[in-house]
């Protein structure tokens, strides 16, 4: 990892990194990536490789959701694996609060108000994924192994199947 000026919010994610002591790769992208399809276009990867960290609200808690670019989070099994009765998006201002960083370019580490963290066990099977490193602009490449370990996150089943 370069020891480039990164804004505030990737520095925290590099700082992060660093101190787990993974191979990452943090690179900037200054038109943007602020969809799954434009990030995978971006970086040159398959779209199931592109990680969203989705901010959820379970009865009241912030659970971090991590789902691959070409699928979509199911509420229903997130609420089961929570376990929660009331699941919904989190607002803009509730994704700041809960992670610090802007909707657009959520890192899912470090975490602030996160209560527990899920991943989809279809991103594990692959060599490199990429994640929100801070802000649009930016992303981060990072073995699977190693996002589920800094995030603490379990490996659920949590994209719907349509």
């Amino acid at each position: 990892m370069a020891s480039a000026v990164w804004p505030e919010p990737v520095e925290r994610v590099a700082a992060v990194l660093r101190a787990a002591a993974i191979e990452a790769r943090i690179e900037e992208f200054p038109s943007g990536t602020p969809t799954a399809r434009e990030a995978a276009n971006a970086v040159g990867c398959d779209l199931s490789q592109i990680v969203k960290s989705l901010v959820l609200v379970c009865d009241g808690a912030y659970v971090l959701v991590l789902v691959p670019g070409d699928r979509r989070a199911d509420e229903a099994a997130v609420a089961a694996a929570v376990p929660a009765r009331h699941v919904r998006v989190a607002r803009a201002d509730e994704v700041v609060h809960a992670t610090g960083f802007d909707p657009g370019g959520v890192a899912p580490f470090p975490q602030r108000a996160v209560t527990q963290t899920l991943i989809d066990p279809s991103l594990l099977r692959h060599e490199l994924v990429w994640v929100g490193a801070g802000t649009s602009a930016h992303m981060a490449s990072l073995p699977p192994a190693d996002l589920q370990r800094i995030t603490g996150a379990r490996a659920v089943h949590v994209v719907s199947d349509g």
